[in-house]
């Protein structure tokens, strides 16, 4: 029987300390486990490859062979630092049956690998299985979704228990599911990933530099088959944005309206994108409204208006090619084992 290995890959940008613990946290948990962790460092060139690195070394993870450090040349973003450890595969250059994606600041709870993985080999036709995420401080992190719709996007920015309740098929963000159940797409915080189903979709689509890539990810392993499952047996302890900053975002960056349009233009087309954009501009206008009426709070970053629709009309007024369902894998992914 196979010995269902399982690469466990970290993805580090500027946060070492925060990646150690999360490797040591993600090495207890493997040591019954067959398989390896790998720690990619994202191009964070601020010298965290060589800090964790030398940390690694000191512990004897490398000496140990259940560890590997790399550097990425640059910084791709998320989707692309995980095709850099799915192309790497295991130290013997074979591809392990599941890859576990884990955040720099996520840290696995006693058998949330395992649980991950033994769901996937009792449901062989789950392709994708993700964790039970909360906070630090033990708050709750809602990580079932259903994919973006223009009916969600209105909701979502809309912020109005009536408009909630109406459009209840179409929330993005689901009610906390307090069993396993199968969902559109999940968290890539902890996510696990059978071999056979990062083969057939050819990883994360690069163009993502982040946010959206995990939702393209779990919507085109649909496509090919493969059912996406949110598993809270499995749990994580999640500090949450520690390399992106989202919390304390003063302005939405670029990446994040870049990736949103190439999610809606990729999968659904033009026209639908750019009513997705009137359907969000909708929704913060009537909730904008009730700021000023009921004294609601701020709830998006300053200007998020006024540079979503400056944004989609520059986006309006480029060129347009047409929408392709093609993705920018790695070169290969890792062979199979023989």
């Amino acid at each position: 029987m196979d010995q269902q290995r399982i690469l466990t890959i970290l993805l580090n940008y500027r946060t070492p300390e925060m990646t150690l613990q999360a490797a040591a946290a993600a090495l207890r948990e493997m040591e019954n486990l067959p398989g390896e962790l790998l720690i990619i460092d994202n191009g964070s060139g601020d010298g965290s490859y060589e800090q964790i690195r030398a940390q690694a070394e000191a512990r004897g993870w490398l000496a140990s062979g259940c560890l590997r450090v790399i550097a990425a040349p640059v910084n791709g973003g998320f989707g692309a630092g995980m095709n850099i450890g799915i192309k790497a595969g295991l130290s013997d250059g074979s591809a392990p049956e599941f890859y576990y994606l884990l955040n720099s600041d996520a840290f696995v709870q006693g058998r949330t690998i395992r649980t991950l993985r033994d769901f996937l080999l009792e449901h062989p036709g789950a392709g994708l299985a993700g964790s039970y995420v909360r906070g630090t401080d033990g708050t709750p992190h809602r990580t079932a979704f259903r994919f973006p719709s223009i009916a969600g996007e209105f909701e979502a920015s809309v912020r109005t228990g009536m408009f909630t309740r109406l459009l209840k098929p179409w929330v993005v963000a689901m009610d906390l599911p307090q069993a396993e159940l199968q969902v559109d797409w999940t968290a890539g915080a902890s996510l696990m990933i059978r071999r056979e189903a990062a083969a057939a979709v050819g990883g994360f689509d690069e163009t993502f530099f982040l946010y959206f890539e995990e939702t393209d990810l779990c919507r085109r392993a649909a496509r090919a088959g493969w059912r996406t499952h949110y598993v809270p047996a499995s749990e994580i302890a999640h500090v949450g944005s520690a390399s992106t900053g989202m919390k304390a975002w003063q302005r939405t960056p670029h990446y994040w309206f870049d990736s949103r349009r190439h999610y809606f233009v990729k999968h659904h087309g033009h026209a639908y994108a750019a009513a997705a954009t009137l359907a969000r501009a909708a929704g913060s206008l009537i909730y904008g409204l009730r700021r000023l009426i009921q004294n609601k709070p701020q709830a998006d970053p300053p200007y998020f208006l006024r540079d979503l629709i400056l944004y989609s009309l520059r986006a309006m007024a480029a060129p347009r090619p047409e929408p392709s369902q093609e993705t920018r894998p790695p070169s290969s992914l890792a062979k199979e084992p023989k």
